[in-house]
């Protein structure tokens, strides 16, 4: 405990008047500003009153806290006892007053022409705060705390905050059909009904259930979300390394994992459909770096083609292509829930890897946010130049790869 801190002079006269109403220590304390580091207001309060032989008041008498100063210790055992079996280190505590109260010593203090007044409201927390510190060996973080405490001085109840879990990692999707993220279905809008047999989503699983749902069952989480960097069509395969993911596991009760483990217990459960790699613990703020982050992508086209043509005027519709920036008006295909709008976005190469008759197999790389089934069949004209205008003949894609993520700093992978 710091040595006791002298009080001004001036602030004896302000006791006096202060005392005409039976004010507890800390409350007689707190008029005159927030403690000093190590002493509390309770101290000063008793000092103060000491130095006018005041005498001492209940805090459930007093007309400022109604008592709620002598209740310390009481809500910190109901926070304690609420931050049971949370795994955390840093917090933070919040408290809501008696609007009566506060708009009482609002008026008290401007009353006696004080302006610097330490707030009852700021006073729980402090309080609350050190001594949650003290018993639980944890640090109070004003910034970022794992867990908020918020209690209600009013009823002595309390609720947890608690800041979400993030893990970055690649996920490869090595079967078709699947969407990256859980699909409420669209005639009961996930309720469930007859055309969704009950489940609620448009397709059974999702490369989110497969990676977030273990994360979130291992840390004992209420919710889970996966962010990743852009998505592929539910009918496209993600391959090569895969694509770069955040999971955020929403009110976790603990917060550190076994990464292998993890690992290994997705990719059992998900064997053949999807796998995924190099699992990390990551910071909320990734997410908003991976949302905005501008990379060219790799992809297999196998495209059926209306007619059997040669190589040649296939090429050269690849060779038109490349380095060409397309036009693409929203594609009609989600025109539904995406802004009507032309986007230019740069076809970076385009060639030929095999043609079998009227079937040819092309690699696309673009920049992010290319169209590339749009960049081959024109969608009806919303995308120009398209492979099937340059080639003159009408084309559809019939399967197509994510097959390289471009995120390094010089655009390549290995």
């Amino acid at each position: 405990m710091a040595a006791p801190v002298s009080e001004p002079a001036e602030s004896l006269p302000l006791t006096r008047r202060a005392l005409e109403e039976p004010l507890c220590d800390t409350c007689l304390g707190r008029l005159f500003g927030a403690p000093p580091k190590g002493a509390t207001s309770a101290h000063r309060g008793k000092r103060l009153r000491d130095s006018v032989g005041g005498a001492q008041t209940d805090p459930a008498l007093c007309p400022l806290c109604e008592g709620t100063c002598g209740e310390f210790d009481a809500l910190t055992k109901l926070a304690a006892d609420a931050l049971e079996g949370y795994e955390f280190d840093t917090l933070l505590v919040g408290t809501t007053v008696d609007v009566v109260l506060a708009r009482r010593e609002s008026e008290y203090a401007a009353g006696l022409g004080l302006s610097s007044i330490h707030t009852l409201k700021q006073e729980v927390n402090r309080e609350v705060g050190l001594r949650l510190e003290a018993s639980l060996s944890k640090t109070v973080d004003f910034l970022d705390p794992d867990i908020a405490v918020h209690l209600d001085s009013r009823f002595n109840t309390v609720s947890l905050q608690v800041k979400s879990a993030y893990f970055r990692g690649r996920y490869r999707k090595l079967a078709r059909g699947i969407p990256q993220t859980r699909w409420p279905c669209r005639s009961c809008r996930g309720r469930g009904c007859g055309r969704c047999q009950g489940t609620g989503k448009m397709y059974g699983e999702s490369v989110e259930e497969f990676v977030a749902r273990p994360l979130m069952e291992a840390l004992g989480g209420k919710e889970h979300a996966l962010h990743g960097a852009g998505r592929e069509d539910v009918d496209a395969r993600m391959l090569g390394r895969g694509r770069p993911f955040i999971v955020e596991v929403r009110a976790p009760k603990r917060r550190t994992l076994d990464l292998e483990a993890a690992e290994a217990s997705i990719n059992g459960a998900a064997a053949g459909r999807v796998e995924v790699s190099e699992l990390a613990p990551c910071r909320k703020e990734a997410v908003a770096a991976l949302k905005d982050a501008d990379w060219q992508k790799t992809y297999r086209v196998l495209v059926a083609l209306e007619k059997a043509i040669k190589d040649d005027p296939i090429n050269r519709a690849c060779a038109e292509l490349t380095g060409c920036v397309i036009d693409q008006q929203t594609p009609a295909r989600v025109s539904h829930r995406r802004a009507d709008m032309v986007r230019k976005r740069k076809a970076v190469l385009v060639r030929l890897k095999s043609l079998a008759d009227t079937t040819a197999e092309l690699e696309v790389r673009g920049e992010s946010g290319l169209y590339v089934k749009e960049l081959i069949h024109g969608d009806e004209g919303r995308t120009k130049p398209s492979f099937s205008e340059l080639l003159g003949v009408h084309c559809t894609v019939l399967e197509l790869d994510v097959l390289e993520i471009h995120d390094n700093p010089e655009g390549e992978n290995p």
